[in-house]
């Protein structure tokens, strides 16, 4: 589901009372963005465009998130597989789960790993309201999908008891100012995030600024209101 993807939500209604007159039911836009990404070959052109490594710094992302080589990693949103074969790379005596909700992209990663003779990636086919990981992991990254995401407070609850104790949640997604990225009322302030994950359960762990077109926030489950 990696970046401007389609994720099935619902649509909530909002209930206006005017003076005088009857309340009228009035649709609210979705929280997230709608999108369908069901062509690897033709996203694989932009998505893994070599100029893409200069904004997004991959090798310093994962450095920063401090991984050791047995680590258990889920790519939330994994599309054409871009960080998925470099986790791969980085954790060579763990495990890689590429999640997405478009078969045909994890079928293209499945080529790519084996290409690349990467045998610790596995594929995981999502739903619009769960990425069905497997077992608890390390570590969950969401990169560039966050804005995809239905009702994201509830999905990121859920998503606690598919992480290990001490496991942690980072999530990378476009700036309000960035060159490029899902349209503007798609696009999150960084406190807006915050807030949500806090309603999730979570804590902020960490904050990276280096990143120049996308925020980079690591959380952890608050053991308080877990």
């Amino acid at each position: 589901m990696k970046k401007w993807q389609i994720l099935p939500g619902v649509v909530a209604f909002a209930y206006l009372g005017l003076a005088g007159t009857a309340q009228q039911q009035q649709p609210r836009p979705p929280d997230h963005m709608q999108h369908r990404f069901s062509d690897p070959e033709r996203y694989a052109k932009s998505f893994d465009d070599p100029a893409r490594d200069g904004w997004q710094m991959p090798a310093r992302v994962i450095d920063v998130l401090k991984m050791s080589p047995d680590t258990s990693v889920v790519d939330i949103g994994a599309g054409t597989g871009y960080f998925t074969v470099r986790l791969a790379k980085a954790v060579p005596r763990g495990t890689v789960y590429a999640v997405d909700v478009e078969p045909a992209m994890l079928e293209h990663i499945r080529k790519r790993a084996a290409a690349e003779h990467l045998q610790n990636v596995v594929t995981v086919q999502a739903s619009g309201v769960s990425p069905n990981v497997p077992r608890p992991v390390d570590i969950v990254i969401v990169v560039d999908t966050y804005h995809h995401l239905p009702n994201r407070p509830a999905y990121f609850r859920a998503l606690t008891k598919s992480l290990v104790t001490g496991g942690r949640v980072a999530i990378i997604d476009f700036r309000k100012d960035s060159p490029e990225g899902p349209p503007p009322q798609f696009r999150f302030e960084a406190d807006q995030i915050i807030g949500e994950m806090t309603q999730a359960g979570y804590r902020l762990d960490a904050r990276h600024d280096f990143l120049p077109r996308q925020h980079f926030l690591v959380f952890r489950p608050d053991t308080v209101t877990r």
